[in-house]
């Protein structure tokens, strides 16, 4: 199979399900600008000056029109980007393709993932396309070394999912981190944001598109209650759930309790709930023989990370199992047992992205800010020595900086000390911001 690429008359490569649909894409995008006030105010204090001017930057992210708007304020300022989706069912295919045709090589079709087959590496005559599927050919995973043929011209990567950060983190110990890295993920502009209020909007969205079934009264089981957990069970409790926690940290169960939330084991109720969610961004969370056990119709779905907090292989080979389509991103599995169903969301995957649109633009742009800023960095200091193959996060005053973006378009301002009061608190010695290692 051949990976087969079209270009703009620029000569930007690209490959999306409908060039076509560039218009509406573009329509969105400008109105997810108006919501991203973090991104816009960066265009405007950096763009004169291109800081960007010379540097190559690649992204794996979903293909969002807020996506879409980050990409944009990269090359916005000087950088030329290539970007790929990360989910086959979070790749908004109108603004892949404003993006493919306005600013950005981008691939947003997985191939890989529908048909289980490697493109040709010869089918690209971009020469960074042939040396990274060059790479997966060659089984990267069985012999890391081949990885260390391009790692001297890569000046570092910031990363804002909490489970890619925690393999930073261990690639660092382990000494197998071969290039410096921002966590992103941990500037509380990104974590007590992204994963709270975005998650809050845009887990009942998904259950509502794809369901249709009422909240209210139901039985809904969380399992965990870190940021994710606590934004989603806001959002249940609030379409009138009766809600249920599931953890294993005894501070993160507390809060819960503090928060009128019984905290059971799945074992506990999983015979009685009407609505399961997975939010821990580990794997193996609800198991085949957890879903034989539920009642009829109940819904299960995730919104932690990938697709592995669902037992989904377990299901697909369960003997006699019956998968019926209802629509897109929508299947009832069928026990041959009891003939009784479970509803099951997005194959697993994120439910605020396979069902809904996921995260709304303004708390998308509070993450994308500091992406931006990571990269401002990385790139301004690619010479000088500053960082070392570590993982690295934001000094607390940029995240304040994000942050204050955001005010003007909320209608906030910010109350100002006298100077006596501001004799009064203890500042802190200016340094990297350092960021609790707790969940909570």
């Amino acid at each position: 199979m051949a990976l087969t690429v079209s270009k703009t008359p620029t000569g930007s490569e690209y490959k999306v399900k409908d060039i076509s649909q560039a218009v509406f894409g573009r329509l969105e995008i400008e109105l997810a600008e108006v919501e991203m006030p973090g991104l816009m105010s960066c265009r405007s204090e950096f763009g004169p000056s291109q800081p960007f001017q010379g540097a190559r930057i690649t992204g794996s992210l979903h293909m969002t029109v807020q996506s879409a708007v980050l990409i944009e304020t990269l090359t916005a300022l000087g950088a030329e980007v290539r970007w790929c989706s990360c989910n086959i069912f979070s790749t908004q295919d109108h603004a892949a393709a404003a993006i493919a045709r306005d600013s950005a090589g981008v691939k947003a079709e997985e191939e890989y993932e529908k048909s289980g087959k490697l493109p040709d590496v010869n089918g690209c005559e971009n020469r960074e396309y042939r040396i990274v599927f060059r790479i997966i050919k060659d089984r990267l995973l069985v012999d890391p070394t081949r990885y260390r043929r391009i790692k001297e011209r890569l000046v570092g990567v910031s990363e804002e999912t909490t489970t890619g950060v925690k393999r930073l983190y261990q690639m660092q110990a382990n000494g197998s981190l071969l290039f410096p890295a921002i966590n992103v993920n941990d500037s509380v502009t990104k974590k007590k944001f992204d994963n709270l209020y975005g998650c809050r909007h845009s887990l009942p969205d998904g259950l509502k598109r794809a369901t249709d079934v009422i909240i209210a009264g139901k039985i809904a089981v969380v399992c965990g209650y870190g940021d994710v957990g606590k934004g989603c069970a806001a959002a249940l409790k609030r379409a009138g759930a009766r809600v249920i926690v599931t953890e294993i940290d005894p501070i993160c169960a507390l809060q819960a309790l503090m928060d009128g939330t019984p905290v059971l084991t799945l074992e506990d109720v999983v015979s009685e709930a009407d609505i399961f969610l997975t939010t821990t961004g580990n794997k193996n969370i609800i198991m085949v023989h957890h879903m034989k056990q539920m009642k009829n119709n109940a819904i299960v779905c995730n919104i932690g990370h990938f697709d592995n907090e669902i037992d989904m292989h377990g299901l697909e080979t369960y003997p006699g199992v019956k998968r019926i389509t209802v629509k897109p991103q929508t299947d009832r599995w069928v026990f041959p047992e009891t003939n009784n169903g479970i509803i099951v969301l997005a194959e697993g995957r994120l439910i605020n992205l396979g069902c809904a649109t996921g995260h709304p633009s303004f708390v998308m742009s509070c993450s994308f800010t500091n992406q931006v800023i990571a990269q401002l960095e990385l790139w301004k200091e690619r010479g000088a020595g500053k960082y070392e193959k570590k993982v690295y996060v934001l000094p607390k005053h940029l995240d304040e900086k994000v942050a204050a973006l955001h005010l003007g378009k909320l209608g906030a301002k910010l109350t100002k000390l006298t100077p006596a009061q501001a004799a009064c608190i203890s500042v802190p010695v200016e340094g990297p911001y350092k960021p609790p290692q707790y969940r909570y």
